[in-house]
């Protein structure tokens, strides 16, 4: 058995090959060739006879073998994640967007890359509040978010009664979504928290904060998206199809709040390619905020 060293940690544990897998995947790597890279990894250990390694030692052979392998920007990218983990830079992800988007699919995903325990949906919140909250208070927050305008009071003016409904049970759920923001930032921990009502402006926003809204190109593509879902979960679909123009009112409400607000909109066409243009971004932001900490 091979057991690595921290050093730092002052830890021992049994070398993974699917821990190295998911560390390499974070550098872009596809998890095939990942797994291929860390098994040479771990064959080159076991052809030296190896019984004791750093986490720097492994960190080292890994790159080289990114390189080997002609992978020089995801060798880069690799270095740039391990060098992050040993900072302990907190960070959280948001992920904003309409019903049926893949949100909670992305949020998983980049959770599991980035080795981050808490994920938290904003529909989770709304619950909690619903529990607290009796419907004669605030009606618009104990219905489904395309619905809240029917049970939102009559506004005068000028604008679409279903955005006005949205908008209401969103700055009732903010308040919940900036409590765990404000917790999360005072205790340093990462967490990605995903859901309909991270709309930009209504959502209080601090460094190391990485919003991004998810949305999809056309009602075809929402259509097969609610189809698919209902394969896996109890959530119908004709019921989300019935109200498709609603969600899709909502999703160019949202998109246009990222806009004003400078917020990324990433169009969700395939989870691979989402989830590499997230991580990418937040390395980038990280790089150029931390500079020669993540070089050091």
């Amino acid at each position: 058995m091979i057991i690595v060293t921290d050093p730092e940690k002052k830890v021992r544990l049994p070398f993974s090959r699917g821990i190295l897998t998911r560390s390499i995947t974070l550098a872009g790597v596809d998890v095939g060739i990942a797994y291929i890279i860390a098994t040479e990894v771990q064959k080159e250990l076991e052809e030296k006879r190896v019984r004791f390694v750093t986490t720097e030692e492994i960190r080292r052979l890994t790159y080289e073998r990114l390189i080997q392998h002609g992978l020089k920007e995801a060798a880069k990218r690799y270095l740039f994640w391990r060098q992050l983990r040993r900072l302990k830079v907190p960070i959280t992800i948001l992920l904003g967007g309409a019903t049926g988007v893949g949100k909670s699919t992305i949020a998983t995903e980049l959770a599991f890359r980035l080795g981050i325990r808490s994920v938290i949906g904003t529909d989770t919140i709304r619950e909690v509040m619903r529990k607290i909250i009796a419907p004669e208070l605030l009606p618009s927050l104990h219905t489904s978010s395309f619905l809240a305008w029917k049970a939102s009071r009559p506004v005068r003016g000028n604008g679409s009664p279903l955005i006005r409904g949205f908008e209401e049970q969103v700055r009732h759920v903010a308040v919940g979504v900036n409590a765990v923001l404000e917790r999360a930032h005072r205790e340093g921990f990462n967490t990605v928290i995903e859901g309909i009502h991270l709309v930009p402006g209504y959502i209080e926003l601090q460094e190391r904060d990485f919003m991004y809204v998810i949305k999809v190109r056309n009602k075809g593509d929402l259509e097969a998206r609610f189809y698919e879902r209902a394969r896996y979960s109890k959530r119908p679909a004709d019921y989300y199809l019935q109200h498709i123009d609603a969600i899709m009112e909502i999703q160019g409400f949202i998109e246009d709040m990222a806009k004003e607000h400078g917020i990324p909109v990433i169009t969700n066409i395939e989870l691979e390619r989402t989830v590499n243009t997230i991580m990418e971004d937040i390395m980038n932001r990280l790089m150029e905020e931390l500079g020669g900490e993540t070089r050091g």
